[in-house]
């Protein structure tokens, strides 16, 4: 459905809706060719939307999947009155196993089964289950406006800054992790220009973040990854900002394939890096990024392009969808909650005590 046709502004901070009863998401695999909505009635639907990528991003999917629960209990509730409970857990199995790396999705599924703990079976859990997922959406828009504060307050002067994917407002409930930082670091004119790694295979950079950044009139230039090591060899960027999907316990992060080769990069070249993530995002059960499951998908995604066939006829593909990149590489984690600078385990957990 058109965006227009709802009366609903068409930005990035409407990435997700809730309206008219129905759960509705921006399909990001069209943008920035069409700016359409699709509506979900249906915990089914939802899972099935996390997993075809219709939503991505690590707080967008564990949002996205709070009002999935709303949608089942509604169901579960409508046909068994007084017996939702056991209906509703099948529903939260099949949300949790849309994608496995996105802790924000565990979290957000347990914030929504505490609140059911506290419901009897007798109980209407649609309302209460509602509250709680539209909490979690505006509690994640003001973390990431605080965190857009806190890592605009790392950048001492006026800057290039090269990103890696989309950790914007799409990948959020609005405003954005790594572009939250560079909105409000743009804003006190410390940001001049953003280099935004086109982000194969599905090119998140190219088709999402450089649209985010063109309707916030921030300067925005497109790169192969290939090239970033070379424009960082040219002096001119002073930080690497990225999000993520998972944080573990020493400091190490997943974020999308090719993170990791784009730190080591700057480490060579003596640029920092930033990780910009709320601490739903950091799983403290997890040593170290070794332990983090790392989400493979179609080898397809690598060989064809836009509907047509790149790949030789026969050969195969290697297709993680992200990458772990040691916490001796990150200069700052920043969150919600405070700064982490040089990351290890003695701070990360002083940051989540």
């Amino acid at each position: 459905m058109e965006a227009s046709s709802l009366n609903i502004p068409i930005n990035a901070d409407n990435a997700i809706v809730w309206h008219d009863e129905r759960l509705l998401l921006l399909d990001q695999r069209v943008l920035p060719e069409k700016a359409e909505f699709i509506g979900f009635d249906t915990p089914q639907l939802a899972a099935e939307a996390i997993r075809q990528m219709v939503v991505r991003g690590a707080p967008a999917i564990g949002i996205t999947a709070a009002y999935g629960v709303v949608l089942a209990a509604r169901l579960r509730a409508a046909a068994s009155p007084t017996a939702w409970k056991v209906g509703l857990k099948e529903d939260m199995e099949l949300l949790a196993q849309s994608r496995p790396t996105a802790v924000n999705l565990f979290w957000a599924l347990a914030r929504m089964q505490g609140v059911i703990d506290t419901l009897n079976e007798t109980d209407d859990p649609v309302s209460r289950l509602l509250e709680e997922a539209k909490a979690i959406h505006q509690e994640d828009i003001a973390a990431n406006r605080k965190m857009g504060e806190l890592g605009a307050g790392l950048i001492e002067e006026a800057t290039q800054v090269i990103t890696h994917c989309n950790a914007g407002a799409l990948a959020t409930g609005g405003y954005g992790t790594a572009l939250g930082v560079v909105r409000s670091g743009h804003a006190a004119g410390k940001i001049s220009q953003v280099c935004a790694d086109e982000t194969r295979p599905w090119m998140q950079g190219s088709r999402l973040t450089a649209w985010e950044l063109q309707q916030d009139n921030i300067p925005v230039t497109l790169l192969v990854e290939g090239a970033a090591a070379s424009l960082l060899a040219q002096g001119d960027v002073g930080w690497v900002i990225v999000g993520s999907d998972r944080i573990a316990a020493n400091g190490d992060v997943a974020n999308k394939i090719g993170t990791y080769t784009l730190a080591v990069a700057a480490k060579y070249h003596g640029v920092k890096v930033m990780v910009v993530a709320p601490t739903s995002t950091i799983d403290m059960s997890l040593s170290s990024g070794r332990d983090i499951p790392i989400e493979s998908r179609d080898p397809a995604e690598v060989l064809s392009f836009g509907g047509k066939q790149i790949g030789a006829e026969g050969v195969g593909a290697w297709n993680p969808v992200f990458d772990v990149t040691p916490a001796a590489l990150v200069d700052a984690i920043v969150t919600e909650k405070g700064v982490v600078r040089s990351p290890d385990s003695k701070k990360m957990a002083e940051l989540m005590a």
